[in-house]
Parts: structure tokens; C-alpha cells; sequence
């Protein structure tokens, strides 16, 4: 595990609206994240969940509202001044991996460290962390679901990210797998002191969280607070 260094990092989104054409799929949210914490967000599926941790990454804009990271206004941001934010304080980890098919799997976790000019050592560090130091020549060609994922979990927290986003990340495994892998993303989450969302359908998952939040069509509603959660 690697050692504590980020400084957590805070986000606020006020009456967040985004729409595709006619189609509205978020509609005044109403979001505030504290240094260091750790939600959950649930709901149907079509409600807008990925949306959202795609507006907040700067990977889709909104029509309406305020965001802001760390005080700033992200849509006040160049698209450059967007790329360095994410690239240097953001980790996402992608429901469907996104992992690169050409690259073993040292050079995907490495992907982040090279962007960032950080160290490469890290990226070995992170396979072991996950459990796959002795697989980090292989192609996500030779993985499982649940391998593929831990991959991508050490991606998206081997420059030591400010804010996790996680989609769906137990989403297609079997329980035991599933519960594992949230272990894992739990301790590498303390361990860094980022701050992280992960959109979910899981109860199981959302329990690992601070706080669960429910998003629907009228906006986010806290509808869980998990105390004992917090290690």
C-alpha cells in the first residue's frame, strides 16, 4: 500500500443541470463533498448517474448550475486547464475498464505516471498492492473480469489522486470477487487520502461508503449515512 501524501480534495455542484437535446438527464443537484470523504451514489438505471461523474471530470459539460473543485469554477477552465485538473488530481476508473489492449499490464497502471512525469517504480508497486505482481508482463487479453478491474483500480490510484470516480466498479462480478475488489478500493481510497465517488447499483457496495446518496430525475437525496465506515 502506498503511503499517505494527497490532500483531499473538496467538490460542490449547486442546481447542476444537463440535458441531451430534449432530453433533461440532470436536473438541479445539489452535491457537496468533504475533504477526504467517501459516497455513494445509487438509482435506476437510464437516471444519470455516469453523467454525472462524467460532468464532474470535465468529460461532458452541463447546461446549468455551478461546479466547483477546490473553489474553483470548473467551466470557467480552458480545455487545457481542464486536461492538467484531471490528469493531475482526478482518478476515474471506467465501467468497462478502457484498459489498452496493446500495452502489458505495467505500462496500462503506468499510463497516469508518464502523463504526470511521476516515477514509474509506482505503477509495480500498485500491481502488487493489487494483487498481480506476477502477472504485470500480460495483456488484458489474458485477464478476468475481476483481474481487469483490480488493473484498473491501480491505474486510476497510482499517481495518488485528490478525487476518485468509480463507475459501477463491482459491476458483472460474482459476489466474492465483488467484495474484494471494494476492499481493495477502500484501503488503496484511506490509504491515499483522496476524497471518492462511486456510482453503484450494489447495496453491498454503497455500504462501504460514508455516505449513500439516491439520485433521481428531481436531483440527489441522502437517503444512508454509513458511520461505520469511516476506518
Amino acid at each position: 500500500m502506498l503511503p499517505t501524501s494527497a490532500t483531499p480534495l473538496s467538490l460542490a455542484c449547486h442546481q447542476l443541470t444537463k440535458s441531451y437535446g430534449e432530453r433533461a438527464v440532470l436536473s438541479n443537484v445539489e452535491l457537496s463533498l468533504k475533504p477526504g470523504e467517501y459516497v455513494a451514489i445509487m438509482g435506476e438505471s437510464g437516471v444519470g448517474k455516469s453523467t454525472l461523474l462524467n460532468v464532474i471530470a470535465g468529460l461532458d459539460s452541463f447546461d446549468s448550475g455551478s461546479l466547483l473543485i477546490d473553489g474553483v469554477a470548473l467551466n470557467t477552465l480552458d480545455d487545457e486547464q481542464s486536461t492538467l485538473l484531471r490528469r493531475q488530481k482526478l482518478g476515474f476508473i471506467f465501467q468497462a475498464f478502457h484498459l489498452l489492449p496493446h500495452l502489458t499490464l505495467v505500462q496500462n497502471v503506468a499510463l497516469p505516471l508518464v502523463l504526470n512525469t511521476l516515477p514509474l517504480a509506482r505503477a509495480h508497486q500498485m500491481l502488487e498492492c493489487v494483487g498481480l505482481a506476477s502477472r504485470v508482463n500480460d495483456f488484458p487479453r489474458q485477464l478476468s473480469g475481476g483481474e481487469m478491474q483490480r488493473v484498473a483500480i491501480a491505474r486510476a490510484m497510482v499517481h495518488q489522486p485528490r478525487l476518485l470516480l468509480a463507475d459501477e466498479p463491482t459491476g458483472n462480478l460474482d459476489p466474492e470477487t465483488a467484495a474484494e475488489i471494494l476492499a481493495l478500493l477502500k484501503n488503496e481510497i484511506r490509504a491515499s487520502g483522496a476524497s471518492a465517488i462511486i456510482v453503484t447499483h450494489s447495496p453491498a457496495a454503497a455500504a462501504s461508503a460514508d455516505r449513500v446518496l439516491q439520485l433521481t430525475r428531481n436531483g440527489l437525496t441522502e437517503i444512508r449515512i454509513n458511520p461505520t465506515s469511516v476506518l
